[in-house]
């Protein structure tokens, strides 16, 4: 669509005909104080008669409307006349956030039940942490993996469908049986400070573990102080059953199977960093749990939109000065005339 930038201007439109009623007539005689160069050129042709006083005033009116729609096009090239283009979304900025998921020995126990059936914990939070990664519309989403090492499976990027496929593709043991917690925050900690430059207001790490750390360099409470001076908020999440019945020599045996889950540990990582701690004993809390952290961490709705703008006032202001230019050729040729 078109717009004027500066419509008040088209309040100048009337003014050659205010100036040319109110202005007081000039006197005659005497010399001339200032001599207005086209003024003669308007004066009704009364001397000449027959043809040549009729060719003389119809190129007098046409010097005339020449001038007037110069002035109209000067006018609307003042206006600033503009071409908006079609809104375009601009790329909504929300959170840079970090997902650290265990693939620890342990992650294999089938302690959990979908559809009826016994499944294991990495399977069960691959499903659960890709509808998630779905839902953070806005986010820009990286993916640890650790065990007894931790690594930057990918990097915090909006390309949400790479970080669901190499989640998926991610296996028990990949990084080690043992659990490097603190090596996996610091890790995280390292990677959202150092890509967190670019306008996020927000940078959150989830953390998935089912042991207590048992591996790495950095221990879990230097690591949350390093998230902590970083700004960098931590959720954790504790995974497993507090019960199972698991077949042995003797027989059916009722045993828990998260009896090494550092709960204490995790509540600590949590409250230091500002985040939250929860336990997942089931699916379901496992996915409540995931929509609970929408809610503390609220996706950003917002969009925001801009239109191209294009200045066209050069085109009226072209043909105007065109104008100007052919109404002094007219003017020769009606010097030459007479």
């Amino acid at each position: 669509m078109i717009q004027l930038g500066w419509p008040w201007m088209l309040a100048a439109l009337p003014l050659p005909l205010l100036v040319y009623w109110l202005a007081p007539a000039a006197k005659n005689g005497g010399e001339s104080a200032l001599q207005v160069p086209f003024g003669s050129d308007f004066r009704q042709a009364g001397a000449g008669q027959g043809g040549h006083a009729n060719a003389r005033g119809w190129k007098r009116k046409l010097l005339l409307a020449t001038m007037v729609l110069a002035w109209l096009l000067l006018v609307l090239a003042a206006a600033r006349p503009q071409w908006l283009g079609d809104p375009v979304a601009l790329p909504v900025k929300g959170r840079d956030l970090m997902l650290a998921v265990d693939l620890s020995g342990s992650m294999q126990i089938r302690d959990f039940v979908r559809n009826g059936h016994a499944v294991d914990r990495l399977t069960i939070t691959k499903e659960v942490a890709t509808d998630f990664i779905q839902r953070r519309k806005g986010d820009r989403i990286g993916l640890i993996l650790f065990g007894s090492q931790a690594y930057i499976q990918t990097p915090l990027t909006f390309d949400h469908a790479t970080v669901e496929q190499l989640l998926a593709e991610s296996a028990i043991g990949l990084a080690g049986k043992s659990t490097a917690i603190g090596d996996a925050i610091g890790l995280a900690v390292k990677h959202l400070s150092a890509d967190g430059s670019d306008g996020a207001k927000d940078r959150v790490l989830i953390l998935l573990t089912d042991g207590v750390n048992t591996a790495g360099t950095l221990s879990p409470t230097q690591a949350a102080n390093l998230a902590k001076n970083a700004g960098v908020r931590i959720y954790t999440i504790g995974i497993g059953a507090d019960s199972m019945v698991q077949q042995t020599l003797f027989g059916s045996q009722r045993v828990n199977p998260s009896a090494d889950l550092d709960e204490k540990m995790l509540t600590t990582i949590a409250n230091k960093t500002g985040g939250h701690f929860f336990r997942a004993k089931n699916s379901q809390q496992l996915t409540q749990i995931y929509h609970d952290i929408d809610a503390i961490e609220p996706v950003a709705h917002d969009a925001q939109f801009f239109r191209p703008v294009r200045e066209l006032f050069i085109y009226p202001l072209v043909m105007a000065l065109s104008l100007v230019f052919g109404m002094m050729l007219i003017r020769e040729l009606l010097s030459n005339s007479s």
